[in-house]
């Protein structure tokens, strides 16, 4: 059931069966706005009804399954991810306009995600506990066991439309959940294509359903008591009104940042310009842990900001298919536009623009700025673009200062070769992540993942994401002589 552009529409995957519905949902291109990627189905309300209905009594099943049935369903599913390589990144490249050198990775990083799943719901383990600590607890034991929560909600976004969804979707297979998946609306034909492979695994019916939906039909999903837990990645003020919805289910939230980097004065200039430059302008900023605040000390200045203008200056802008091309456009031309705006708008406070700064229909080109005004939009909120703004600092404190005055709290990179400075990072920042000697947006799958203050709440990573879906039990056993 490959999908291809301009043909019929993609069915959507309602609880192990493939419909259409009256609602067309439409993706485009943003790299060619005139070439669309395709098209599927937004969920009718029957639909969505029938699948939590199904998701409902999946979960009697799914809470059931033995260690060894999950691990191979998880593995099936990266096997067929991985057998599927090209054709998903070419998927995910025409439909989000990520380059497709970077859609090969995301796919391989789902392939991974997957894989990781399979492992830790073979390895879900409990503890034993010694009860007698007083005499009227004598002999007593307990032993704990994770037991899944229920059926599970869940929202992705549409940066990685593959990678981050896997990390909701694996995790609650792992956990012995249900799960009923709203993929993004921009970009949810990836998702479809890996129902395909999900759809081949002997999955309980009902145990998954991946629906695009309108956004009408998600707020429905976010209060709907028979969900047992929301797991949402998106934008913070998005998330946290979902979080207002959401009733007694439990609610974990990935959602923005304005992510720092430090370059110390010890750091070694070379790699951290290397690296800020993937950090800042990958997928044309678009990751909510690209560095968007770099905090540089005054006596590497003038040098590391001259050459890191020249190394953004040189990437590639292009077309998303070439493999070459390292800056693809930005998920539409209104966001550019808007990004264009804050740029002005930081330029009438004083903000000096060193390059870039003009969009051109959905592209928009790396852009540094220095002197912004701190209460500028560039600065406050997320970017969520192409865009770094660059400011000096006189000591480690300062900078760490800096870094903490935002009201988002994801992940920092600090760039040091003081192991002092290293470790008062890890002390004091206010983040969910201190990356050291490499940017904010460096992230593998296996680790904690997720931010403090309004970039969320809870953490991603399976293991972490599991523990969210399930919840300890003990079981205490009295001996038998306590009975008499």
């Amino acid at each position: 059931m490959a999908i291809a552009a301009g043909t019929k529409p993609h069915p959507i995957f309602l609880a192990g069966r493939w419909v259409e519905s009256p609602d067309i949902l439409s993706v485009s291109n943003p790299a060619h706005p005139d070439q669309p990627a395709g098209s599927t189905y937004n969920a009718s309300p029957e639909q969505y009804e029938e699948a939590v209905q199904a998701a409902v009594r999946a979960f009697e099943e799914t809470r059931k399954l033995p260690a060894y049935e999950r691990g191979r369903i998880l593995r099936e599913i990266s096997a067929g991810i991985k057998a599927r390589r090209e054709e998903l990144a070419r998927i995910l490249c025409l439909e989000s306009g990520k380059p497709i050198r970077d859609a090969l990775v995301e796919v391989d990083r789902a392939t991974l995600t997957f894989r990781l799943c399979a492992e830790e719901a073979e390895r879900m383990v409990g503890e034993t506990i010694p009860l007698d600590l007083m005499a009227s607890s004598k002999g007593r034991i307990g032993f704990t066991r994770r037991f899944p929560v229920g059926p599970v909600a869940a929202i992705s976004p549409f940066n990685f439309p593959l990678n981050l969804a896997a990390h909701k979707v694996g995790p609650a297979i792992a956990a012995g959940c249900s799960i009923v998946l709203k993929p993004p609306s921009k970009d949810p034909l990836t998702m479809l294509a890996v129902a395909e492979i999900m759809a081949e695994t002997g999955l309980p019916e009902g145990a998954v359903s991946v629906l695009p939906m309108t956004r009408q039909q998600g707020d429905e999903m976010v209060a709907d008591e028979r969900f047992k837990l929301l797991t949402f990645t998106g934008s913070p003020s998005v998330g946290w009104r979902m979080k207002e919805r959401a009733g007694k289910k439990r609610v974990v939230l990935e959602l923005g940042g304005n992510a720092g980097a430090i370059i110390d004065a010890s750091a070694d200039v070379d790699w951290a310009i290397k690296r800020c430059v993937t950090g800042a302008f990958g997928y044309a900023g678009q990751v909510c842990i690209s560095v968007q605040r770099l905090f540089i000390h005054e006596s590497v200045w003038a040098e590391f900001l001259d050459r890191f203008v020249e190394a953004a200056k040189a990437l590639k802008t292009g077309d998303p298919l070439d493999p070459e091309t390292q800056l693809g456009p930005m998920v539409d031309a209104a966001q550019a536009q808007r990004t264009e705006r804050w740029v002005r708008e930081a330029v009438a406070g004083g903000a000096k623009v060193l390059t870039g700064g003009t969009a051109d229909g959905a592209f928009f080109p790396p852009t540094i700025i220095t002197d912004a005004p701190r209460d500028a939009q560039v600065c406050s909120n997320e970017a969520f673009a192409p865009l770094v703004v660059a400011f000096p600092f006189k000591d480690f404190d300062a900078a760490i200062r800096a870094v903490n005055d935002s009201s988002y709290g994801l992940q920092t990179g600090v760039f040091t070769n003081d192991l002092g400075h290293a470790w008062q990072a890890f002390e004091e920042l206010e983040v969910g992540g201190v990356i050291v000697n490499d940017v904010p947006a460096y992230r593998i799958d296996h680790m904690p993942y997720g931010g403090v203050k309004d970039s969320g709440q809870g953490r991603e990573g399976p293991r972490w994401a599991i523990e969210d879906m399930t919840e300890i039990r003990i079981m205490v056993l009295a001996p038998l002589d306590a009975r008499g």
